[in-house]
């Protein structure tokens, strides 16, 4: 498939002469007079068709300085080469620092211009090539572990869900691996060499929700300096994926709810409308369907969402994959070669394995890496498991060993946790209170409870 190249210039005869050069070299071309008509034709073209752009900085209205900046904001892959008869070594600095791959002057130099435009394109070919390979690691780093059937059964659902353009809903506790699901839809999909793009709708300020997902235009409201891309944006071709839909206000299901169905959306502050080409994947942990009764998720939507439903298990409905999940979990963090490798001790297993797991899958491995830090031993045995996992199992329970209230031992936990974490993180509260998604202030507050001694 030949190269698409879009050439941008005021002089009709510079376009007319590139153009039919360029065609005789197998490039495929698109021709514009002004920064406004290209704007219009990658815009319509997602300007992902597109390998390349010449643009001439001197122009009527937006020049060529605007028009890099646009593109590079919207399509920041695409090879921008300028050109100019006027030419400076301040305005070439300018172009290049602003992201052009290169500058040519002004009487064009035929041979300049095809010599340049061939090491972008290899360069671009390159990059692509790049992201190619590590797309094709991807599935294997968000690999979904278990062989119970439980587990078994969502796999097949993945496997015959992602290859249809169907919309799906994953309904699961935390913890319990949606985010992985539906990666692994998308990685199956027809759409896997596009962005998969993430948002999760419980994090976002309902003030900033909009602007999120549609992006907003210069100026659109206080502190919008610049013009931002939105999720819908940035997933255009791709796959968005709403985390915690749930707990979207009524008013922003109101707006995206349109949106999905009409694939077109304007940024907050806009009225240019732009469409997109998008597979939704939404997921939840609470139940939609009560939810709707109760007057707080719109029925329209649910269904417009719930094409492919997908239930996944907790953990403790699915106890057969605790063994698999703790020796994944344990070459995980002992890969870096910062820990040496661990076993699990047969009594610590029983004990692990008797424990219900509230946090599911991710509570699983946040203790395994505790572990893995803070045992030494090669063997990790009953005595290093949390005392509140060995409550859990009354036969093992050796009294004399525990708090007498369980409050007492989840304190003791929560205290050895948050050390454990803090001194992972060389004692930096940011990094720690992001990593445990805890609130910066109330970790604050945790460590002055438990009297923690963080070093100056």
């Amino acid at each position: 498939m030949a190269d698409r190249i879009l050439i941008v210039d005021d002089e009709v005869s510079i376009l007319s002469t590139l153009s039919d050069i360029l065609r005789d070299e197998n490039f495929e071309t698109d021709v514009a007079e002004s920064a406004e008509e290209a704007m219009k034709i990658l815009t319509n073209n997602t300007g992902h068709e597109f390998r390349a752009a010449l643009v001439d900085i001197w122009m009527p209205g937006l020049d060529g300085i605007d028009l890099l900046d646009w593109i590079k904001k919207r399509f920041p892959k695409l090879q921008v080469i300028m050109m100019s008869g006027h030419g400076t070594i301040e305005t070439a600095v300018k172009a290049t620092k602003k992201g052009a791959y290169d500058f040519i002057e002004k009487p064009l130099s035929l041979e300049i211009v095809l010599i340049k435009l061939n090491h972008a394109l290899k360069e671009s070919a390159l990059e692509r090539e790049n992201e190619e390979l590590k797309q094709a690691q991807r599935p294997h780093d968000h690999e979904i572990i278990g062989k119970s059937p439980e587990i078994i059964a969502v796999l097949e659902q993945i496997a015959m869900a992602a290859p249809s353009d169907g919309w799906v809903m994953i309904n699961g506790e935390n913890g319990t691996g949606k985010e992985l699901v539906a990666r692994q839809i998308h990685y199956q999909s027809l759409r896997r060499d596009k962005p998969f793009i993430e948002l999760n709708c419980a994090a976002i300020p309902e003030e900033m929700i909009e602007s999120e997902l549609f992006g907003h235009e210069k100026g659109a409201f206080p502190g919008a300096i610049n013009q931002k891309l939105g999720k819908f944006d940035q997933a255009n071709r791709g796959t968005l994926f709403l985390d915690e839909i749930g707990d979207m206000s009524l008013k922003t299901q109101s707006k995206i709810l349109r949106v999905l169905q009409e694939q077109r959306f304007e940024r907050v502050g806009g009225e240019e409308v732009y469409e997109v080409d998008i597979r939704i994947i939404a997921a939840s942990n609470k139940n939609l369907q009560e939810e709707i009764a109760n007057g707080n998720f719109r029925e329209d939507l649910f269904y417009r969402l719930n094409v492919i439903p997908i239930d996944i298990p907790p953990l403790k409905e699915r106890k057969e994959d605790i063994p698999i999940l703790i020796d994944h979990f344990l070459k995980q963090f002992s890969e870096g070669g910062q820990y040496p490798s661990k076993k699990i001790g047969k009594d610590a297993l029983d004990s692990l394995m008797a424990y219900h797991w509230p946090g599911n899958i991710r509570e699983l491995k946040n203790i395994v890496e505790r572990i893995v830090i803070m045992v030494r031993d090669p063997v990790i045995g009953l005595n290093h498991v949390p005392p509140v996992i060995r409550m859990a199992n009354k036969e093992m329970l050796q009294v004399d060993e525990f708090p007498t209230r369980l409050k007492d031992a989840r304190d003791s936990f929560e205290k050895q946790f948050i050390q454990s974490m803090l001194k992972k993180n060389r004692w930096n509260i940011s990094k720690t209170s992001e990593m445990i998604q805890v609130e910066r202030s109330n970790l604050y507050r945790k460590i002055k409870q438990y009297n923690i001694a963080v070093p100056k």
